[in-house]
């Protein structure tokens, strides 16, 4: 890689200081540079170094400080590192949450008391923006981390053959680096609030024995409880969240595709008047989803339940038809849930196949099939509603990127949603929340939502910087909110738009507002792929190489680039024409073009949302 790179011209340096620099780091050995970052991370989190003429400390007690750090995906992470520190703080403790792709790892050495959040992502990997922070924490460079006090806290999927596996590495390398576990790791489902509770409470009862003991005293620190009391309730409360949520009205609900597409598109426009929400650009919204009342239907009938029945749902009394409804996931099958059937059917069968959850059989029978495919395969001979609604699990809501700007739409939330149906082991099936938009929410219906902050997804704080947004299919929905935001605040920075679908004709999303936006320069340039529409297929990593030379040009000027959608194969093929693109026409070689992408990652200038 060109050392000239390493400290971009869009950094607030002085030139000849940004040349230093870019002559003096790349000289550092990675002992050096670990103590460097190490350094710059204690300075910034308010640590002196010694210096000549320093004063001893005075004897008058310090706060005790702990560290909360998280990496997240949806935000549940980050909310509840943010509760943690709040609770810290009324407790005494000098407490910060702080995201894991603002923290360098080797500044670990220094820190005193640890907790961690973290949530595993799809198979196994770590949140977008913990990448780097897992990636330095794994490595051989890192620092011993005797002295260190630690406990993590997982969240994860158990609908995933990797639960949690994020949360069990962290935990294993911080022992692994001479870190004391406080204590033991918590790993979490999706239904997280009461194994976080708990866990939460241990942590911070056992911080607190260790710093009272360390004092000599009756108090964790110097901090006023009243004033700790008065920080509490002066710090914002958000009005709506995942246990809370707003009910907005649906008032717009418009198809994007023809007639004549394979896909089945919408877009959606609720109403958040009266709630007083706020989002930006890059943001998601949660919707509270809502099962098939068919196949609630089909689940009674089989189970022979009128559906009238009562059963207590998180401490709540309510009919087994309700909870079905809009309590339980019904449309999805894990270990968990057939272990807890099984255990109340006592089926032989079952059991043999949950011998082994790495068994192929079990994995296989999982892919696809439903609530009502376990009940018809392995019927019971007595099966009691508390049965039931016990062994399911809680019914998640929905994320979905917003695409659309609360500025050019006040008190307005926009979607782009892709109905998800298909047929799999004899019957018709679709997403949960996606078929109950497109099929039962109409026009002036209401539904449950709040706001999902994703703050590893917005837009450069200086408008004049060029963006470069590449959002194939529904994955445009964030960059319709993005060109829209530019658009209202006048912003100078060009923007580039690679998208692509299946067909011109049938599947061009918002074709008109492109089109509008590019007359008035509020979108510099557009490139499409439709796949379907060539003998060849024609995606967007291909439009991104033809492009190539140009699209280095705008990183070297300081471009942010933006990727949104299917994490599986497009996020993959996009990042490779991407290292393509640097080696080709940046005359570097793979291993320099790799280096490069990962710098841009490192300064928040590749940013991505898949899933």
């Amino acid at each position: 890689m060109n050392a000239s790179n390493i400290i971009p011209e869009t950094a607030p340096f002085r030139e000849e200081d940004r040349r230093w620099l870019n002559g003096f780091l790349p000289s550092l050995s990675p002992e050096q540079t670990a103590w460097i970052e190490g350094f710059l991370a204690r300075h910034r989190a308010g640590f002196e170094t010694d210096r000549p003429g320093r004063t001893e400390p005075t004897s008058e007690p310090r706060a005790v400080p702990l560290t909360i750090l998280y990496g997240t995906e949806s935000g549940n992470s980050e909310g509840l590192a943010d509760e943690t520190a709040r609770r810290a703080k009324q407790a005494g403790f000098d407490a910060a949450s702080v995201d894991m792709a603002d923290f360098e790892p080797p500044a670990l050495a220094e820190t005193e008391n640890l907790l961690v959040i973290v949530s595993t992502w799809g198979d196994g990997d770590p949140p977008e923006g913990a990448e780097g922070f897992y990636e330095k924490l794994m490595s051989d460079g890192m620092p011993r981390l005797e002295g260190v006090r630690f406990s993590v806290c997982g969240l994860g999927d158990t609908a995933y053959e990797a639960f949690c596996k994020i949360g069990k590495d962290f935990d294993g390398r911080l022992e692994a680096l001479g870190a004391s576990r406080i204590t033991p790791r918590v790993d979490c489902d999706i239904d997280f609030r009461e194994c976080y509770e708990g866990w939460a409470q241990r942590a911070l009862t056992e911080l607190e024995r260790h710093a009272t003991e360390s004092n000599g005293a009756g108090r964790v620190s110097v901090v006023d409880d009243k004033a700790a009391h008065v920080a509490s309730k002066t710090e914002p409360a958000v009005a709506y969240d995942v246990r809370n949520p707003f009910t907005a009205e649906v008032v717009e609900k418009v198809s994007l595709s023809s007639t004549g597409s394979a896909k089945e598109n919408l877009h959606l426009e609720l109403s958040l008047a009266g709630s007083d929400m706020r989002y930006e650009p890059g943001d998601s919204l949660g919707l509270v989803a809502a099962n098939d009342p068919e196949l609630v239907n089909r689940i009674l009938e089989t189970t022979g339940f009128s559906g009238k029945e009562e059963s207590t749902v998180k401490e709540e009394t309510l009919p087994v038809r309700e909870a079905l409804g809009a309590r339980l996931e019904i449309a999805a099958l894990t270990p968990p849930v057939i272990a807890a059937y099984a255990g109340a059917t006592g089926d032989e069968n079952l059991r043999k196949l949950l011998h082994d959850e790495q068994n192929a059989d079990l994995r296989e029978y999982l892919r696809g099939r439903d609530v009502l495919d376990l009940l018809q395969d392995f019927p019971a001979n007595s099966l009691t509603p508390a049965q039931l609604t016990g062994a399911l699990r809680p019914l998640q809501p929905r994320l979905y990127s917003l695409a659309s700007s609360l500025r050019a739409h006040p008190d307005q939330a926009h979607l782009t949603v892709g109905v998800v149906r298909y047929s799999a082991h004899g019957r018709d099936r679709g997403g949960v929340c996606t078929t109950n938009l497109a099929d039962r929410l109409k026009k002036g219906a209401q539904v449950g939502v709040y706001v999902s902050r994703n703050k590893n997804f917005k837009l450069p704080q200086d408008p004049d910087t060029p963006i470069i947004m590449i959002g194939p299919g529904t994955g445009v929905a964030p960059f319709r909110a993005f060109v829209q935001e530019r658009a209202y605040i006048g912003a100078r920075g060009r923007s580039w738009l690679f998208f692509g679908e299946q067909h011109y004709l049938h599947d061009f999303l918002y074709q008109l507002e492109w089109q509008e936006h590019l007359k008035t320069g509020a979108l510099t340039k557009l490139n499409v792929a439709f796949s379907r529409d060539q003998p060849n297929k024609v995606y967007v990593q291909h439009r991104m190489l033809e492009h190539g030379r140009e699209l280095f040009t705008w990183l070297e000027e300081g471009a942010y680039l933006y990727v949104c959608g299917d994490a599986q194969r497009m996020a993959a093929d996009v990042h490779t024409a991407l290292e393509k693109i640097v080696a080709r026409d940046g005359a570097m070689t793979e291993e320099e073009a790799a280096e490069y992408v990962k710098r841009l990652k490192a300064d928040k200038r590749y940013l991505r949302d898949v899933y």
